[in-house]
């Protein structure tokens, strides 16, 4: 049985079978799906625009649609893997997001191409992070900050993969044909991956812990779940707006494309390191502390990003350290709800809690381009982000203030 100990942290037997094949299945298809449904778009988008004629501003708000359904979306998904596991789900997801590329591939007009990639909102709710991480939560508890940890770090290869082979298909192709390369490789890769790794029997959710309620509807009403959410999602829209603003930024600055695209690219590899300490913060941290400390990073790293004009070096090093504690707050949230509310009802649970984070990441770019104007410029953009990001970790301090219990240490497995 697996619980959370007085003190907030995941326990168990640690004797449950895991399925050997899901975790580098997982690492997999993570990377392909991300990769192709996400970070292909923004490499192929100026080929579209120059050869359909359609606006730049309509196929990403076609983008966007896309994240926003798979906010919403992912609600529903989250419940049925709490109660039917992940295999049909993930799968039917690849299947779709297949189907998706080849209709926005084949795309006549504008509507035909809003309307793949509202398909793909719905394949990236059933095969994104969410469903991943609800999957490994039951199957790997109470060890399973190691296996999201895992499961994220692979996933940050997915621009560095795919955004450069993307380019290279893109140089001798037309953008249609890149992108039913990348259809017939999403569907080699992710359909069979999903049919056939996930197959294990699903384990019996276990029992929620007293404080918790009786059921995900008590945790949902809950004051507590509430502003965690709007937390997070304060915080998510300044994560970011700041990845989008940082070349205006730079370029603003004085610096040259290429060097604010360095400083952008190397932010991501930073977003990788972050990952790799994030177990280890975990132990070491109790909940509340771990969450308002990374949001408050998130804070004063864009708020010296506003107030440095340079050196480059120093610029590129506070991007490193943003993307640092972009990598910590995608697991962060990953594991917000077994910190406090266990495993029993992850997948809705998640479900919900990323709705409104999901939604922030899809208006964020539009929104910080459209505000920067009349605030006076991007240094004054990253001001105001980081003003949001003080308001983020006061509204998290308040949820442990009002939860009526003291979250305690994320404890190692057993203890």
């Amino acid at each position: 049985m697996t619980y959370l100990d007085a003190h907030g942290a995941t326990t168990g037997t640690g004797d449950r079978s895991r399925p050997r094949a899901v975790l580098p299945a997982l690492c997999a298809t993570q990377i392909t799906s991300w990769g192709i449904v996400y970070y292909a778009f923004p490499v192929l988008n100026p080929a579209i625009t120059a050869d359909t004629g359609w606006p730049t501003g309509a196929t990403t708000a076609a983008f966007s649609a896309a994240l926003l359904i798979s906010a919403f979306a992912g609600i529903r998904v989250g419940s049925i893997i709490d109660h039917r596991g992940p295999r049909t789900v993930m799968t039917a997801g690849s299947v779709l997001g297949t189907a998706s590329i080849l209709i926005i591939a084949g795309a006549p007009n504008l509507p035909v191409f809003f309307a793949g990639w509202l398909l793909a909102g719905l394949a990236m709710a059933a095969t994104f992070y969410q469903p991943a991480f609800a999957a490994l939560t039951r199957w790997w508890a109470p060890d399973h900050v190691r296996a999201l940890t895992v499961v994220t770090l692979a996933g940050g290869l997915a621009s560095t993969l795919f955004a450069p082979l993307t380019a290279m298909l893109a140089d001798h192709l037309t953008w249609r044909a890149t992108y039913t390369v990348l259809a017939l490789v999403l569907a080699t890769v992710t359909v069979p991956a999903h049919a056939l790794a996930l197959k294990a029997p699903w384990p019996k959710a276990p029992p929620a812990p007293a404080h918790a309620g009786d059921s995900a509807a008590a945790v949902v009403r809950s004051r507590p779940f509430w502003m965690l959410a709007t937390a997070l999602t304060l915080s998510a829209f300044t994560v970011y707006a700041v990845v989008v603003a940082l070349v205006p930024l730079l370029l603003e600055r004085g610096y040259s494309t290429s060097q604010a695209a360095w400083a952008l690219g190397l932010g991501g590899a930073g977003q990788t390191l972050g990952r790799t300490l994030y177990a280890t913060l975990a132990r070491h941290t109790r909940v509340i502390a771990r969450t308002t400390t990374l949001i408050a990073l998130g804070g004063v790293t864009t708020a010296a990003l506003a107030f440095t004009p340079g050196p480059y070096a120093l610029l590129v090093a506070l991007s490193v350290a943003a993307g640092m504690v972009r990598g910590n707050l995608t697991l962060l949230q990953a594991t917000a709800i077994t910190d406090r509310w266990g495993t029993t009802h992850y997948g809705r649970l998640s479900g919900l809690l990323a709705a409104p984070t999901t939604t922030a990441s899809a208006i964020a770019p539009l929104a910080g381009a459209v505000i920067a104007a009349p605030l006076g410029g991007y240094p004054q953009l990253f001001i105001a982000l980081a003003a949001i990001s003080a308001a983020a970790c006061l509204t998290a301090l308040r949820s442990a203030s009002t939860s009526g219990r003291r979250p305690g240490r994320q404890g190692p497995p057993g203890e």
